[in-house]
């Protein structure tokens, strides 16, 4: 059997999206910005797509949803766009995120402070997650952008988005939050959240690869990331994927359709994965499963290193990970399991386990029969966990 269970790296493209981006690779394959009848004829599927994701994250017309190639794309932007337009004019001068974010912020955040930006990291509290008072703490009136997910990648816990936005309008700060773990998955009700800019991309709610975008609330002025064309209304050059938005804005209508599913069979077999975990000694789960998105699991095994956890699951035709797939190719340990308090020997034991509406409950049995016989056979040759008798306290 195989089972994927790695769906926060990324997804399977629902079939029903699928057939509807076909006709755009070799039938209507014209150029949208085109005059003639090939490109014209792109339009009609182009404007429902668009409709779509309008719709599935609730923006008003007056707000803009411009396609980028990834949520990568769309954080690069935001944090750029904002310090070309805020900080390099001598407006303001702070930047202020989470320890917690995509490397597409945290690195982009690092970068700018060659240039003189300065970068306030809030740190997390043992959920995982920033509070509202910490943010207000750290405001000010020299503050240009805050930038805090709506959900975690590793934890799939849920920030106070509404409650953190708020706070940085209180100080005449724009809100950007990166949303690619929580648009599919639980509501997102942009006008409600009161976020300037949202980030959001389609392969990790059943949409193609390398297709994204960004929500601007009342279409407010950033500078350009790409130049050189006038597509998406001149604020992002390059030739429209056609096939790529179609499928984007088919896969966020299925999924709002699909979301209460998501709350209840993927959550219930989410919960059925996460108690057979913690019904073995020493393992632990980051965060209350009732303040997560319904599918995201961050374990610590004790005793069991997360790179061999992925090799024995792996060989049993089990994906998971243990943490962002953005940084998986590095055995360092996992620098949420840090940012929580965890030492270092606990941070190496991460394993994360992120389910999708394509699986099933057989497949799910088949994944806890085979992690309970990884952590069997790896405690055994752990030299942490197996050889220490009870009491031993080592000399090292």
């Amino acid at each position: 059997m195989r089972v994927y269970l790695d769906n926060n790296a990324t997804t399977m493209v629902d079939p029903e999206a699928f057939e509807l981006m076909k006709p755009f690779f070799c039938e209507k394959y014209g150029n949208p910005n085109s005059l003639h009848k090939f490109g014209s004829e792109t339009h009609p599927a182009l404007r429902t797509a668009l409709d779509q994701l309008y719709a599935g994250i609730n923006a008003k017309d007056s707000d803009d949803i411009v396609v980028t190639s990834c949520a990568t794309e769309s954080n690069n932007w935001v944090v750029k766009g904002v310090y070309f337009d805020k900080i390099a004019t001598g407006e303001k001068k702070r930047i202020i995120t989470s320890a917690v974010e995509h490397p597409a912020i945290a690195a982009t955040c690092q970068f700018l402070k060659k240039f003189g930006v300065e970068l306030t990291i809030l740190d997390v509290n043992s959920e995982g997650v920033v509070t509202a008072q910490q943010l207000r703490d750290a405001m000010s009136d020299d503050v240009a952008l805050v930038s805090v997910m709506v959900a975690n990648n590793e934890t799939g816990m849920i920030f106070p988005t509404k409650e953190l936005a708020a706070i940085a309008h209180e100080y005449g700060a724009l809100f950007h939050s990166d949303g690619v773990q929580a648009v599919g998955k639980i509501p997102i009700n942009v006008q409600d959240l009161g976020v300037d800019f949202l980030s959001f991309s389609a392969h990790k709610f059943h949409g193609p690869k390398g297709v994204g975008g960004l929500y601007i609330k009342d279409s407010q002025p950033l500078s350009s990331l790409l130049h050189g064309g006038e597509h998406m209304g001149g604020r992002r050059s390059g030739t429209l994927d056609v096939a790529g938005i179609v499928g984007m804005g088919k896969a966020l209508e299925l999924a709002n359709k699909y979301m209460s599913f998501e709350g209840s069979h993927v959550r219930r077999l989410r919960d059925k994965l996460e108690d057979a975990l913690l019904s073995i000694p020493d393992v632990s789960v980051v965060g209350k499963r009732e303040h997560r998105v319904p599918n995201t699991i961050l374990a610590s095994i004790k005793g069991v290193e997360g790179e061999a956890m992925l090799w024995d699951l792996n060989r049993a035709g089990i994906a998971a990970s243990t943490g962002s797939a953005c940084a998986s190719e590095t055995l360092e340990s996992n620098p949420i399991m840090e940012a929580i308090g965890a030492d270092k020997e606990l941070a190496h034991t991460a394993l994360r386990l992120s389910l999708s509406r394509f699986n099933t409950e057989a497949e799910i049995d088949y994944a806890i029969e085979h992690i309970k016989k990884a952590i069997t056979r790896l405690r055994a040759i752990s030299s942490t966990f197996a050889y220490a008798p009870i009491g031993h306290v080592s000399g090292l």
